[in-house]
């Protein structure tokens, strides 16, 4: 939570920090906090009081959230691909392509479409009926465990739910792939060895991040769900909701030099006004 909150706020308060590549990133680490809250909030509830419950609107909620903070990633992560391709294969014209409108058009895009296709998996769960014990074998309500904790008929549920996901987790893929063929085919174009390097170099952080995020997801979402056990479930959604979350401002920006001085250069004004007279005992002027 710190690390993204830190990114959101450094993009927004230095101005050499306010260009798309980073306006993407900040809206990524806004998206990555409301999806870490989904479910750690409420499990950091159970563990405080001591009462291990939910009620089945909230487990639904709950589930629905995650479902689509989850799409809205995927749909996130191809509009960065397609920032980085025209960075990079169409430098000259970035500027005029990636205005600020554009760009905000395309993160309001991405919101729309993850929450509207996780309206189906809502209705997929309306249709669940369950019988006690209602006890979940997971951290939060995910859609394996309730789909087997069910006492109806769940095997077109299973097919359905699997075929959604797949179609997200995939579709996005192909996009992202497509878009990455077409970047390292300007990159060996490139005449100076120099600008290659810095371009891969652009690109790598990205592809770290879309190696995590899509390993986890093909392993326990783009197959039949039915053949996941559940601790296979609860490992790989740590990783989702805790890891991957975690590591994001690393990856992706805080081992960036211009981050690192614009983090140096807050921190240094804050001690300016949280300490003057250290200040100016040591003769410094500002």
């Amino acid at each position: 939570m710190m690390g993204n909150t830190t990114i959101i706020f450094l993009v927004h308060v230095d101005q050499r920090l306010q260009t798309p590549m980073y306006f993407f990133i900040s809206s990524l680490a806004f998206l990555e906090i409301w999806f870490t809250s989904s479910t750690t909030i409420t499990l950091l509830a159970i563990l405080s009081s001591g009462r291990r419950t939910i009620s089945l609107s909230s487990c639904f909620a709950q589930s629905y959230f995650y479902v689509a903070l989850g799409f809205t990633e995927f749909a996130l992560l191809v509009v960065m691909s397609f920032d980085r391709y025209v960075a990079i294969c169409q430098p000259l014209h970035y500027a005029a392509i990636m205005k600020q409108q554009l760009c905000t058009h395309l993160v309001v895009a991405a919101w729309v479409v993850g929450f509207t296709l996780a309206s189906y998996h809502l209705v997929l769960l309306s249709q669940l009926t369950f019988c006690s014990p209602n006890k979940i074998h997971h951290f939060f309500c995910d859609n394996s465990p309730l789909f087997k904790l069910s006492c109806s008929d769940t095997s077109l549920l299973w097919k359905a739910d699997s075929i959604l996901i797949s179609f997200v987790v995939l579709g996005s893929l192909c996009l992202i792939t497509v878009s990455y063929m077409c970047i390292f085919r300007c990159i060996l174009h490139m005449p100076a060895v120099s600008g290659r390097k810095k371009a891969f170099a652009t690109c790598s952080s990205h592809l770290t991040s879309l190696a995590i995020v899509y390993g986890s997801c093909i392993v326990l979402y783009a197959r039949p769900s039915e053949d996941v056990s559940l601790e296979t479930n609860r490992v790989v959604a740590l990783l989702n909701t805790v890891l991957y979350p975690f590591l994001n401002p690393f990856i992706y920006s805080l081992r960036n030099k211009a981050v690192k001085l614009a983090l140096k250069e807050v921190l240094g004004r804050a001690k300016v006004r949280l300490f003057p007279q250290l200040w100016c005992f040591s003769g410094q002027q500002f």
